[in-house]
């Protein structure tokens, strides 16, 4: 059986607002649960309670991930301003 190879090389990743569309979905998640909680009776009442926590659990899982990518935004970050600063490190010429 031949090992598969890939044709082309992989796209870049895609940077974009990611804390932005982070916020965004979470508040979705926790509008959702808000919009269905006053019909927490005609879930019960057919067995769907499930639509409602996993709006919240949407929600919860949300705020991580906000604290995670902000975190690594705040690295990324560092990591461009340490570059920035850091002076050249290239290898001393031998005296030989």
């Amino acid at each position: 059986m031949a090992k598969w190879t890939p044709k082309h090389e992989a796209p870049e990743p895609l940077e974009g607002p990611v804390v932005a569309t982070i916020i965004g979905g979470t508040i979705v998640w926790f509008a959702l649960f808000l919009v269905q909680l006053p019909f927490y009776g005609w879930f019960d009442d057919h067995g769907h309670t499930w639509w409602l926590w996993t709006c919240l659990a949407g929600g919860g899982l949300g705020f991580i991930g906000i604290w995670y990518v902000r975190r690594r935004d705040a690295a990324i970050q560092r990591a461009r301003t340490a570059e920035a600063t850091e002076p050249d490190r290239s290898p001393a010429p031998s005296a030989d």
